[in-house]
């Protein structure tokens, strides 16, 4: 138990692709383990959603404890964020062969099809712990089905600020929702009015684009704020851009300024350019 616990420990000091060999295998056995404690189970959860180790066994286990009604809350709920990075990947991706080759993944399509009948299982079932049906909702639109539309009308629309957060979160993956993101670009609460940021980005809201300019050129955004606004001034006007974020770039502070070349690159802006900081772009 005791070099269990210290791997467990190693791997919160490492990146994912810098864990030891044998990693999966810890976490696995953490993760099935039933005298494993809730500390040690809820960094298992975390880490075994990592797409450098998730594999079909691994899924297993996650799913297993997202069922489980006799575990704790935290842990369902950290079980099924979890499962959102691969949901993602395997939707973006496919299970096509390119070129003759098959795409690797980790997981199979019955197994991603499997994943996202539970989860809507469990939304659907009122006796399932809020925190679980939340998370479930905000890690399976990361993989869009039809019924989430209607799920994250419902979450925003309850007299309830924590589904209304996991609301605002989903709409960064589905669309359909502008004026609701355009409402919670008002939101008091720095989480819904972040990921209200991120949405009018992903979705090119147009209506928003005074909105996250004036973040951008403000002196006290908070920084996760800044970064999100940055993306979606690219997102919403990939033309004015340039000018609007230039100044950042001579910013001390060089994350801001490696979000902003980020940002660019992604929009295509520094194409053909053989120096993103070279002094004449602006």
């Amino acid at each position: 138990m005791g070099k269990r616990k210290i791997d467990l420990e190693i791997l919160q000091e490492l990146p994912p692709w810098e864990w030891p060999e044998g990693t999966r295998d810890v976490l696995l056995d953490v993760l099935r383990d039933r005298s494993s404690s809730e500390a040690e189970l809820l960094v298992a959860a975390e880490f075994a959603g990592d797409c450098t180790v998730l594999d079909e066994e691994l899924v297993g286990a996650l799913l297993s404890i997202l069922r489980s009604g006799d575990r704790p809350e935290e842990l369902r709920a950290r079980a099924a964020i979890a499962l959102g990075p691969i949901l993602e990947l395997a939707d973006t991706d496919g299970f096509e062969e390119v070129a003759g080759l098959p795409i690797s993944h980790s997981i199979s399509e019955p197994t991603f099809h499997g994943i996202q009948t539970t989860m809507r299982e469990l939304y659907q079932d009122s006796t399932v712990p809020t925190v679980v049906r939340r998370r479930v909702l905000e890690a399976s639109v990361r993989a869009p089905q039809d019924w989430h539309e209607d799920a994250i009308r419902t979450a925003y629309a309850a007299n309830d600020d924590q589904w209304r957060l996991t609301a605002v979160f989903c709409m960064e993956y589905i669309r359909g929702f502008e004026e609701q993101i355009l409402e919670a670009l008002g939101s008091d609460d720095p989480e819904t009015h972040y990921h209200a940021v991120v949405a009018a980005g992903n979705w090119e809201v147009a209506r928003a684009w005074k909105h996250v300019v004036a973040i951008v050129t403000s002196e006290e955004a908070d920084r996760d704020l800044l970064i999100a606004a940055i993306h979606a001034v690219v997102g919403i006007r990939p033309d004015e851009a340039e000018t609007v974020l230039g100044d950042l770039l001579d910013s001390d502070d060089e994350e801001i300024v490696d979000e902003v070349h980020e940002a660019f690159t992604m929009a295509g802006l520094f194409s053909g350019l053989d120096d993103p900081d070279d002094d004449d772009l602006f």
